[in-house]
């Protein structure tokens, strides 16, 4: 099952909207940065290393009507972050929407992890969560709202063998959302986190196969499109009253 990034449905419910999607280059960032065009939105393209991937994907929001730029940083660095943000300002005049969906994903033993091996997932999701937000926030609150939308994963609950440091990163992510949630909802910033389950999305070297989907009720992996349209709802009118939620997206691998 496939489902093409201009399948989704053209709407205007994000119309004068700017969103900012780390990790846009590939996979679920991609169908999220044409899935919030496609909702209306300008989309602010971040990716640290895949410039060529990440200008394809402004260049389709461009051939539909939409608009889009392409920024490179790696946002785990604070210095990066803010002059990307600065830059999206300068362009766009506004962040209305923030989607940290950038990760890095790796399996080894636990006891066999060096230090840096072990802070590589913390710095990319948890540090980056935090020089983003802080980045964002000010043109969110001064805008009167804004949404925040993290992308966790069920390791998160369940834990995984062998990526033990990609799991501590996403529970973290959870306590972020939340925290973010509590503590500016008063002045309508909402913040929910997405749990995506096993994807049919490209995987990086080194990483083992993907197990039959015995264990899925609908028996199939999911597709990056279906996580990205999520997104879009979380960001928009529809989920106004929606906050510190984490959901889970998995095709109910895991139930609660």
């Amino acid at each position: 099952m496939t489902i093409p990034g201009n399948a989704y449905a053209k709407g205007n419910e994000l119309a004068g909207k700017v969103a900012l999607v780390t990790g846009a280059a590939k996979n679920i960032g991609r169908a999220t940065a044409l899935a919030l065009a496609a909702g209306g939105a300008a989309v602010a393209i971040n990716t640290k290393s895949s410039k060529e991937d990440a200008e394809k994907v402004a260049q389709e929001i461009r051939a539909g009507g939409g608009r889009a730029g392409v920024y490179v940083a790696d946002i785990a660095d604070g210095k990066q972050v803010k002059s990307m943000c600065d830059a999206i300002l300068a362009e766009f005049g506004r962040i209305d929407i923030l989607v940290l969906n950038a990760s890095v994903r790796s399996e080894k033993p636990f006891t066999e992890l060096t230090y840096d091996e072990w802070r590589l997932p913390l710095g990319i999701t948890l540090d980056g969560a935090f020089f983003c937000a802080q980045a964002c926030l000010p043109s969110m609150l001064a805008n009167g709202g804004g949404a925040i939308v993290t992308l966790g994963g069920m390791q998160s609950l369940s834990g995984a063998a062998k990526r033990v440091n990609g799991s501590v990163a996403k529970h973290g992510l959870v306590g972020f959302t939340r925290g973010i949630a509590r503590e500016f909802g008063d002045r309508n910033i909402r913040a929910n986190c997405i749990a995506p389950g096993t994807m049919n999305t490209t995987r990086a070297a080194g990483r083992s196969a993907r197990p039959e989907p015995t264990g899925i009720p609908l028996k199939r992996y999911g597709e990056a499109e279906e996580i990205a349209s999520v997104v879009r709802f979380l960001a928009g009118p529809g989920a106004s009253f929606l906050t510190g939620q984490s959901i889970q997206v998995n095709g109910g691998q895991m139930m609660f």
